[in-house]
């Protein structure tokens, strides 16, 4: 059973965003293999899960990867025991004084696109997190994503809104309320982290 089946025996309410949970899966890895990264972007429980994704692929998930032999032939024995293969991902969420900046001396609307202008390369990808589809800032920042080429991959509800239309893949959860949908979106980004770790690490 893949780490994917594995989720929607769970939580069989996913049934219906299994081919979409898939496609991203396949973004991400393609992102990652060509050496690109993600940037994660979310307001209020969705910002808090932006970091969440973000902490689990920096850091080991399920299983403890090698860090590169290169690399570790040139540190200290007893660090490069410690660190773990990392996949890189930002949280757009968490540059503070940024953020903030941006919301101040521009919009609040522009606060997560700017950073994608800033961040983004073709062949990245960013995931934005909104349970309504329509958060203006996450909107803007697909816009944004897009025109620099990179892909967009949405977590949403069940109605999608503007940001799955603008979307590469749209995962969008089969609930509409906020903290229903809030409550799919962690197992699926969970078997996300499991499935990319999975395939990238030996």
């Amino acid at each position: 059973m893949t780490i994917i089946e594995e989720l929607i025996s769970r939580h069989p309410e996913l049934e219906a965003s299994a081919a979409s949970i898939e496609k991203a899966l396949d973004i991400m890895v393609g992102c990652y293999r060509a050496n690109g990264k993600l940037l994660v972007c979310g307001n209020g429980g969705s910002a808090a899960d932006a970091e969440h994704i973000v902490g689990e692929l920096l850091n080991k998930f399920r299983k403890r990867r090698r860090i590169d032999p290169a690399v570790a032939a040139k540190l200290p024995d007893d660090l490069a025991g410690v660190l773990v293969g990392a996949l890189p991902a930002v949280s757009l969420c968490s540059m503070g004084a940024a953020l903030t900046a941006i919301a101040n001396d521009v919009a609040w609307d522009a606060a997560f696109a700017q950073q994608v202008y800033g961040l983004g390369n073709e062949g990245d990808v960013l995931v934005a997190i909104s349970t309504s589809g329509n958060s203006a800032n996450c909107v803007n920042a697909a816009h944004v994503a897009k025109a620099k080429g990179l892909k967009v991959v949405a977590l949403t509800g069940e109605g999608g809104g503007r940001l799955a239309a603008l979307a590469d893949c749209a995962i969008r959860v089969p609930e509409t309320e906020t903290y229903k949908i809030q409550e799919l979106h962690l197992p699926v980004y969970h078997a996300l982290a499991a499935a990319i770790e999975e395939t990238l690490f030996d």
